[in-house]
């Protein structure tokens, strides 16, 4: 491993979030007060991924939320996952993920919107994710009374391992074929 990997490999290690290119070069740039290209960072992420792709470690480095991080590989989620279940039996509610849905989708968003569409009050909702730090206020809407509006964090995105909102799957791909009466042959 090369020297300017060395330090990159230990800057992915040590953030507890994802860590960008961008990030990864500023560093770099005052640590060595000089220009580094952005194709030596390039270079050596990749062969940090090619490195810890082997069999040999339980966990790899992985493009998430817009940055790298170390995460555990996915053979190893069964143990992983019940040792956090171990440690934190606090999850979302239904009504919590519902209302998160709604944000994701139709950001930016105001509480009004949200209520109209789950049908029911969402204060409390709203509140546990902004504490979990999952949405964020975007601002104030220009209706009546200024309400707050709502979208999606970076922590979302790294929580749903995603990079961009596109990402996410469409409304469709959760339709099922329920809603349709009889069957074609009834013609």
């Amino acid at each position: 491993m090369d020297f300017l990997g060395n330090h990159i490999e230990a800057l992915i290690f040590c953030s507890a979030k994802p860590v960008s290119k961008k990030e990864l070069h500023s560093t770099l740039v005052e640590m060595f007060e000089a220009d580094i290209p952005m194709t030596d960072i390039e270079e050596s992420i990749d062969r940090i991924t090619e490195k810890y792709h082997s069999d040999e470690f339980a966990f790899e480095v992985v493009k998430s939320g817009g940055g790298y991080q170390f995460l555990t590989k996915p053979a190893y989620q069964s143990s992983i996952g019940i040792h956090l279940k171990q440690q934190s039996k606090r999850r979302l509610s239904t009504s919590a993920l519902e209302t998160l849905s709604i944000i994701a989708y139709k950001q930016p968003v105001t509480k009004v919107d949200i209520e109209q569409i789950r049908g029911v009050n969402c204060d409390y909702s709203v509140q546990k994710l902004l504490e979990k730090n999952l949405i964020e206020i975007k601002g104030k809407s220009e209706s009546v009374g200024r309400p707050l509006i709502y979208g999606t964090s970076e922590k979302f995105m790294d929580y749903f391992g995603i990079n961009e909102l596109s990402e996410l799957p469409a409304p469709k791909d959760f339709a099922g074929e329920d809603n349709e009466i009889g069957s074609e042959l009834d013609g």
